[in-house]
């Protein structure tokens, strides 16, 4: 049987979609009969996502990407119900029939009964996973091919159930963690621009007239408002273009290296990327061991999942050392862009044979000093844009206030 998405009127003479398994189009469209609902369109769920000119669905581009895209909750949650099934005894194809039943969203739906027709058209569940590799990426199906090889997929979709998990939680953090600064930021630059475009303009009016000499900072005040009032959206839409130039310029490879390494140079926003990217390398290096995978592999996957350049030339190094003979933790430590400790604990693997346990236990050393840096930086950067914004309204009120006093002494 195959998944087949649906196009059909009910009574009431309105549109539903949904996703149904059967043998074939005649099948799905008897149940719908069946169910009082008149077919429209009916169509292989799998096919489905892999059209590109579709005009139903017109999944092309992002859109193809986002139709086979899970997010890590999702992905978490159903590998979660998949192993919990599989470890009771159920039949791989029956778990994932059940897996896909339970899901309510259609997309999920959709994903994981396209993965049970691929199995039930012979396919391991490593090879139908890699039929979309957009939703399950090398980790993920190299982790699942390793618990098929070794008769252990139950325990291995339970781990990587945790992995996921986990790695939601981080990201999660960051994002809450970013979250008051930001926007604190930009309340504060929004108040600044509404000061300097409605209020400055009438408060510093009546000394337009004046024969005086007005104050150097009064001068640069009524220029930089008058500069707002006048061309503030040409500024809007420079600051626009500005983001989009630089986001398709970081499309370049070279470029996109460029800024990776300024990332690493920065003071506190460089050793926050080194931590992120460790944490995640050492977290996947450990699962990835301890679920069987080889270990050149497992560090050509774990390089895979950092997100900065630089930092995954320096884990191709490690795996070209490692390849002609060298240990992981020498080949750690010649690359010299891992945390000391990381490449400690590996040493102390490697030479007892727990390399599996020392990378579990640095990856959450690693998680631990994230934390402790991301509190560092986020402490820093409160204060920083409380003083921002006092300074800033600060020299408007000095500016506003020096030609009140020189006028008050000329008195």
């Amino acid at each position: 049987m195959g998944a087949y998405s649906y196009k059909a009127l009910n009574e009431a003479g309105k549109t539903v979609k949904g996703i149904l398994e059967a043998d074939s189009e005649r099948h799905v469209r008897s149940q719908l009969r069946a169910k009082k609902l008149k077919p429209l369109e009916v169509e292989n769920a799998h096919s489905q996502a892999e059209k590109t000119g579709d005009d139903s669905i017109n999944l092309s581009g992002w859109r193809k990407r986002l139709a086979s895209r899970l997010s890590p909750r999702d992905l978490s949650i159903i590998t979660r119900q998949l192993a919990s099934l599989v470890r009771s005894g159920l039949p791989l194809d029956e778990a994932l029939h059940a897996t896909g039943k339970q899901a309510h969203k259609p997309n999920i739906k959709r994903i994981v009964l396209g993965v049970r027709t691929k199995v039930l058209e012979g396919f391991s569940l490593a090879q139908a996973l890699g039929e979309n590799p957009v939703a399950f990426n090398d980790m993920y199906r190299a982790l699942v091919r390793a618990g098929e090889s070794s008769g252990y997929l139950g325990p291995v979709l339970e781990r990587l159930a945790d992995y996921t998990q986990s790695s939601q939680q981080i990201q999660a953090r960051i994002k809450m963690a970013m979250i008051y600064p930001i926007v604190l930021l930009l309340i504060s630059l929004g108040v600044i621009t509404a000061l300097m475009a409605f209020v400055v303009p009438k408060l510093v009016g009546i000394f337009a007239h004046s024969h005086h000499e007005l104050p150097f900072l009064t001068k640069v005040l009524i220029s930089v408002s008058g500069f707002i009032v006048n061309y503030g959206v040409f500024i809007v839409i420079a600051v626009v273009g500005l983001v989009f130039g630089l986001r398709k310029l970081l499309k370049v490879e070279a470029n996109l290296r460029v800024w990776h390494r300024m990332q690493l140079r920065l003071p506190v926003i460089g050793e926050l990327v080194r931590q992120i990217n460790a944490a995640r390398f050492a977290a996947t290096l450990s699962l990835l061991s301890s679920s069987g995978v080889p270990l050149l592999q497992a560090l050509t996957i774990a390089g895979q999942v950092m997100s900065n350049r630089i930092l995954q030339d320096s884990c191709e190094q490690v795996v070209g050392a490692v390849r002609e003979g060298s240990s992981l933790a020498r080949a750690m430590d010649n690359a010299g862009t891992f945390p000391p400790l990381l490449v400690q604990l590996v040493s102390s693997g490697e030479a007892n044979g727990t390399l599996a346990q020392q990378l579990d236990n640095a990856a959450k050393d690693q998680e631990r000093e994230l934390e402790m840096v991301l509190g560092m930086a986020m402490g820093l950067l409160e204060p920083l844009t409380i003083v921002f914004m006092g300074f800033s309204v600060c020299l408007i009120v000095m500016a506003i206030l020096q030609p009140i006093f020189q006028m008050n002494s000329l008195v």
